[in-house]
């Protein structure tokens, strides 16, 4: 989810502009606890701002407006491996707004929230790595862009809840607890999506406009589904970014994209104690057209030399997915009996899904992930944890790779997946003050694609080694 959301970037040196901009923001726009995409701590760094401003915050959100900022940033260099070696430093400044109608107007179940970005900085997985798990999760082209901006309106004492307006799918679906703990993007938003779906599907720092129903089925079953505008970006050559006009495309006449799925809670006895899991399967729908990965139109290789080179298009497109996340084990003071990966204790989580291999280069992804909660004498909010992700590069992408040397007579690189293993931890400073070390490996940046540096094209990307540290200011 993914999550989740964040930025990294440049080996130049911090640029000035961002920087005065990024201290006029916080001097004017500092603000509340509620929860942001790209944070990972719940409570608010009330140390920031004095005693006067916090006040008069506080007085507003108990009014029902609620005003956030988040500045994240990271350094993180690739030590080996990759296209390049390099160390970059980049941010993001998250601005949002959170209306509860009901304190403000007396409206019931009624909700309006919205949010910004002001993104600085290059990214380390398009410049130095060209892996398919983009390293940082909030790794985008520096802009000023809106990002959401939505209704929501609750019934029932919210057993029902029905969201319209610009959105993002990351946060609700395909999502764990557990997995918002790690930096890289796919344990956010899956990479299987991110590169299958057009301009990435709705996910940072790409919103669209969707409606989104949430249902609870019994107490322990959540229905999901919603439906999006199909494609984030306008049509075009160029990064999909470029084209979504600052966040303001607001496009809505695609072929739409379909996703749902139902959420179980339950409860199981592992080592004499009750604890709760969830299992959620779901799955989704495109109706737009996909490029074919190995034809052209004609039916022949897109690699023959006596082809048009034009991959075929393929009406449609699908994916099935499930999720589980498991609390292993809680010191006998914890009674919450949740998955929250921020109580003590441990929990864990995996993902599947799958779609079909003649139009998506992924077609099978698997992820999952540990984390522990209070294992640090004197630090019981610090965590720490290990997450493990698979990109499989589909048949048909792997074939036109083949249909490649053999056309070419040359033995170039032939993918087979990607794979990722990250190490972090997270350390509580003080309140809404985080720092995470962490180390990422990738095998097979981008599943074995042939490096750019090699004028042979006989190599692959090497395997690369990342060191960072992300810092979450969170008011």
């Amino acid at each position: 989810m993914s999550r989740t959301d964040l930025c990294r970037a440049s080996q130049m040196p911090w640029p000035r502009s961002p920087v005065v901009l990024g201290a006029a923001y916080l001097a004017c726009a500092l603000a509340s606890p509620g929860a942001l995409a790209g944070a990972k701590d719940e409570s608010a760094a009330e140390w920031l701002a004095p005693k006067w401003f916090n006040e008069w915050h506080d007085g507003l959100a108990n009014k029902g407006l609620n005003f956030g900022a988040t500045y994240i940033f990271d350094n993180i260099g690739n030590i080996s491996g990759g296209v390049a070696r390099g160390a970059i430093h980049s941010g993001r400044f998250d601005f949002s707004v959170d209306a509860d109608l009901d304190k403000l107007f007396g409206w019931t179940g009624g909700r309006f929230y919205a949010n910004t970005y002001e993104i600085y900085g290059r990214g380390l997985t398009r410049n130095y790595i060209h892996n398919l798990a983009t390293i940082s999760e909030i790794e985008a082209l520096p802009d000023t862009r809106l990002y959401t901006a939505y209704f929501e309106q609750g019934f029932f004492n919210n057993a029902l809840n029905i969201r319209v307006g610009q959105q993002a799918a990351d946060v609700e679906f395909f999502d764990s607890e557990t997995d918002d703990l790690f930096i890289n993007n796919t344990f956010g938003w899956p990479a299987i999506k991110a590169t299958n779906l057009p301009a990435g599907g709705p996910s940072p720092p790409i919103a669209v406009p969707g409606v989104r129903v949430k249902a609870a089925l019994s107490d322990n079953v959540t229905a999901f589904a919603a439906v999006f505008n199909g494609n984030p970006a306008r049509p075009g050559d160029g990064d999909p970014q470029l084209r979504d006009n600052h966040g303001l495309a607001f496009r809505v006449n695609d072929p739409p994209w379909l996703i749902g799925q139902i959420h179980f809670d339950y409860h199981v006895d592992i080592g004499g104690q009750s604890l709760a899991g969830n299992f959620t399967p779901g799955g989704w729908r495109h109706f737009g057209d996909f490029d074919d990965q190995r034809f052209t139109a004609q039916g022949v290789s897109i690699a023959d030399p006596a082809g048009t080179g034009i991959p075929g298009k393929l009406r449609g497109n699908f994916g099935i997915f499930a999720t589980v996340e498991q609390a292993l084990w809680r010191p006998p003071g914890v009674t919450e009996k949740t998955v929250s990966a921020s109580l003590p204790g441990v929990t864990a989580f995996g993902r599947i899904a799958y779609s079909p291999p003649d139009r998506n280069l992924i077609d099978l992804y698997l992820d999952g992930g540990v984390g522990f909660v209070g294992f640090t004498p004197g630090r019981p909010l610090d965590r720490f944890g290990m997450g493990i992700a698979y990109m499989r590069i589909s048949g048909a992408a792997r074939s036109l790779d083949l249909d490649t040397q053999y056309f070419s007579g040359l033995a170039s690189p032939v993918r087979s997946n990607e794979t990722l293993i990250e190490l972090i931890y997270e350390a509580h400073i003080k309140p809404g003050w985080l720092l995470a070390p962490y180390f990422q490996y990738v095998f097979r940046p981008s599943g074995g694609i042939p490096n750019p540096n090699d004028p042979s094209g006989l190599s692959r990307i090497g395997d690369a080694a990342v060191f960072g540290l992300t810092t979450t200011l969170k008011y």
